[in-house]
């Protein structure tokens, strides 16, 4: 009966069916790998939440200034508990994942401090806060920040040698972006960052190692803040929303860092005393439940993707096979329109907008037209099934997410189809 709906409803052809099932016969002990990782992660969830005492009337609203809003309070108590970490900022007022970096950097960094990115550049969307390009008045560049970056080496390894000769006592923060962003390497796992944060508190207990967790919660059995992190920020329609969170970030590290960033976030004096949930800690609570099941899920689909891909002749970042410290799936397709033909496909899969065409566009923030496609209940949830390219050489798809593993694979089957059919 599957094979037939996929078959009379979704077009894939017997041949492409076969394809499936050899793939998912060859996956099973992977699957159960991640399962493992998956059942500690919820039993970590679900024991921070009971110690937290959480009830239901955490869920109520509150008005105004949000003075008492013990929703908000709970969820920023719960957030510690999971990241092993001394305090946190969970709001839905936080746009995004790039708004709660913009508020740790700009909230922490002044004239005169350094900051080395330890990861290469930054994610796109960050590039006009560092000064990398534009001329925004209040950049780091323009604030007397000084910034360095150490790329990674040729073969996507980060560069040790490089990071134990450019950090010094001198150096205010160590930036460590855990994702791939729009490069063909694989992520940057729990072991490495470890060994990057032992070699800057090596040099001065002082300085803040701070990771972009965007895409990598709940990915390994330890988060970065377990290996000697001091500060992680992400966002809530990424992994710890668990596809059902309207909006919002967090931030999770050590309470002086956090207080100071809090400060960014409302104004001094104030800082996390203020703030509305909007009566949305229900969803925050539930959507974070939630997660280290929904993010095995759109693992297993990025899985499932890897081996299809590298079985069809492409070349996939990280293969189906290796640690994994994010969701993201990068294949490496060759040209434009398959990239184009590939999230069509992802597009095509979606319960939301699947007549909808995808085509690359000048979005803002990004230097190549950039396609995306996605048919989510959440706007730009990227813990919904998603796939995104800049159309530019290699011209490499990332494909992630998924709320469940069928709906991922049915997403990775209808992106190869429409390939094959361009030949």
């Amino acid at each position: 009966m599957v094979h037939e709906i996929l078959k009379n409803a979704f077009g894939i052809e017997q041949s492409l069916i076969d394809k499936m099932l050899n793939v998912e016969g060859a996956l099973a002990n992977r699957f159960k790998e991640i399962d493992q990782i998956k059942q500690y992660n919820q039993y970590k969830v679900l024991n921070a939440m009971q110690e937290a005492r959480l009830n239901d009337q955490h869920f109520n609203w509150t008005t105004g200034y949000g003075y008492n809003d013990i929703g908000r309070e709970k969820i920023e108590e719960i957030y510690a508990k999971v990241f092993s970490t001394e305090d946190s900022i969970v709001r839905p007022t936080i746009a995004n994942g790039t708004h709660a970096l913009s508020l740790c950097l700009s909230g922490l960094l002044h004239q005169g401090d350094e900051i080395i990115s330890v990861t290469g550049e930054p994610y796109d969307t960050l590039n006009e806060l560092i000064g990398l390009k534009g001329e925004y008045r209040g950049s780091l560049k323009n604030t007397g920040v000084i910034y360095k970056q150490i790329d990674f080496m040729k073969d996507g390894t980060i560069n040790f040698s490089a990071i134990e000769r450019e950090i010094t006592e001198k150096t205010t923060m160590v930036y460590i972006q855990r994702s791939t962003g729009y490069s063909f390497r694989p992520a940057v796992d729990i072991n490495t960052i470890k060994r990057i944060v032992e070699i800057a508190k090596k040099k001065n207990e002082e300085i803040i190692c701070m990771v972009d967790n965007c895409y990598g919660e709940f990915l390994e059995e330890r988060e970065p803040t377990e290996v000697g992190a001091d500060l992680l920020a992400g966002s809530l329609i990424k992994n710890p929303g668990g596809g059902i969170v309207l909006t919002g970030g967090y931030i999770v590290g050590k309470q002086d860092l956090i207080r100071e960033i809090s400060y960014r976030l409302t104004s001094p004096g104030i800082g996390k005393e203020c703030g509305l949930t909007f009566g949305l800690s229900r969803q925050m609570f539930q959507g974070l439940f939630l997660a280290p099941h929904i993010v095995s899920e759109a693992i297993k689909g990025s899985v499932f993707c890897a081996k299809l891909f590298e079985e069809m002749g492409y070349e996939v970042k990280p293969k189906y096979d290796a640690t994994r410290s994010d969701i993201i799936q990068l294949v490496k397709l060759g040209s434009a329109e398959k990239v184009i033909a590939f999230c069509k496909g992802i597009q095509e899969a979606a319960p939301v907008d699947s007549f909808v065409s995808p085509e690359p566009w000048p979005m803002p923030g990004y230097d190549d037209p950039v396609i995306m496609a996605a048919g989510a209940f959440v706007q730009g949830s990227s813990i919904e099934l998603s796939a995104d390219a800049p159309i530019r050489e290699p011209y490499v798809v990332y494909y992630q997410g998924g709320l469940t593993y069928e709906h991922a694979k049915l997403g990775a089957l209808l992106a190869l189809k429409n390939i094959n059919e361009i030949g």
